[in-house]
């Protein structure tokens, strides 16, 4: 086993390739023992891929049973025995959904190689989920199921009440090379979001700009198009022939609006009404900033309003961690923040001096008003959740 620990260091990466050549027998028998660290034990069942000596499938099988195992060599087993028929009663019984969630989708994955139809509501929920990593799961289990049973058999236990069962539909449909351009008029937008991307025919889409039965499912045609052609031209046509439709909201001016679209309309999240994407797409972005110079424009105002400015520190690093879009400017116990994407300013404890100071030299102050303002139906991602935020939140934002 020593020869097996100096292939899969504490440190550094692995040699997995060198791991693939070793002995398949005395692989299965380190990835069996939990005395072994997990992730070397993990790295050996990864390198079984193919090859499982079959004396040892009962004593990895065990070890997949055994909730008291660490979830990564579980899920990893999982991966590379999944489809033995032996398991599926385990696979199936009713406790396992007491699993915590990676492993449980590793699960359901299993049983849908197994071919387990019971499995495809779940699934194709996990399909459907907002975090990539399960999507992907999810997916996987649904393509394991259609290979095992056929897409009629998986869509016929499905239906398409949920949102889910629906975007499932449409990417069976998208498999095959049919049109899905219809479900850009999904009430859901997760689903026309997933519609849209999947879509590869510029002419069908320029067509169902005039029979689309909502301005929404016509804004879906437009980005999607927009992301076919990258004819910017052609997409702020199509946009002044719908109107120029946005999701208006009180409150917010155009300096502000411009400064979130352009920095989130990019990378929104998938339950974002499309309006802001053509708005990004179609509006002329803001001018770049300066960041050096409104660093140092800003620390001279403070400086000038009797305060002790200490160096500026970018959000990250000063959290020690993440990126985000503002710098931060301390004077003793206060914080003040000077945003990257315009000329936005804000602090923790209100100083009218230093705020006057700041405004004079060309900032502009973010209140409790203003930085309250919720971007409506721009979803954004923020520590776990998917939902509009408020304009400070978005000016001043960190995530680590």
């Amino acid at each position: 086993m020593r020869r097996i620990d100096k292939l899969l260091p504490d440190t550094g990466a692995c040699d997995l390739d060198r791991l693939r050549a070793y002995d398949a027998d005395a692989l299965a028998r380190y990835a069996a023992d939990p005395a072994h660290a997990w992730w070397r034990r993990r790295h050996c069942v990864h390198a079984l891929a193919g090859r499982v000596p079959e004396p040892w499938v009962g004593a990895l099988l065990s070890r997949i049973r055994d909730t008291g195992d660490t979830g990564e060599v579980r899920i990893a087993l999982l991966d590379l025995l999944g489809g033995r028929a032996e398991l599926v009663p385990w696979l199936r019984h009713e406790d396992r959904g007491a699993e915590y969630s990676s492993v449980f989708d590793a699960i359901l994955k299993a049983r849908a190689v197994c071919g387990d139809l019971s499995a495809a509501g779940e699934l194709a929920a996990l399909a459907f989920d907002p975090w990539a990593h399960r999507r992907a799961i999810g997916e996987a289990g649904m393509d394991a199921l259609v290979d095992r049973l056929g897409v009629d058999v998986v869509l016929a236990v499905l239906g398409d009440a949920r949102p889910a069962e629906r975007a499932f539909r449409v990417r069976a449909r998208a498999r095959v090379g049919e049109d899905v351009t219809d479900a850009l008029a999904d009430p859901e937008r997760a689903v026309a979001y997933l519609a849209q991307s999947l879509l590869r025919d510029p002419d069908r889409l320029r067509r169902y700009l005039d029979e689309a039965p909502t301005v929404e499912a016509r804004v879906w045609a437009a980005y999607a198009l927009h992301n076919l052609t990258e004819d910017t031209a052609e997409t702020r046509a199509v946009d002044d022939a719908l109107g120029r439709p946005r999701v208006e909201v009180a409150g917010l001016d155009e300096e502000i609006r411009r400064a979130i679209v352009h920095e989130y309309a990019p990378v929104c999240q998938r339950d974002s009404d499309p309006r802001w994407r053509l708005e990004g797409v179609c509006t002329e972005p803001p001018a770049e900033v300066d960041i050096s110079g409104q660093l140092r424009r800003a620390s001279a105002a403070l400086a000038a309003a009797g305060l002790d400015p200490a160096p500026p520190v970018h959000c990250g690093d000063d959290s020690g961690q993440g990126d985000g879009t503002y710098h931060i400017i301390r004077c003793g116990e206060n914080r003040f923040y000077i945003s990257t994407l315009g000329r936005f300013a804000t602090c923790d404890d209100d100083d009218d001096n230093a705020h006057e100071a700041l405004e004079s030299a060309g900032f502009r102050w973010i209140d409790e008003t203003i930085g309250s303002i919720r971007v409506t139906d721009l979803c954004v991602y923020y520590f776990g959740d998917r939902v509009p935020l408020g304009v400070a939140t978005l000016l001043f934002y960190w995530q680590d």
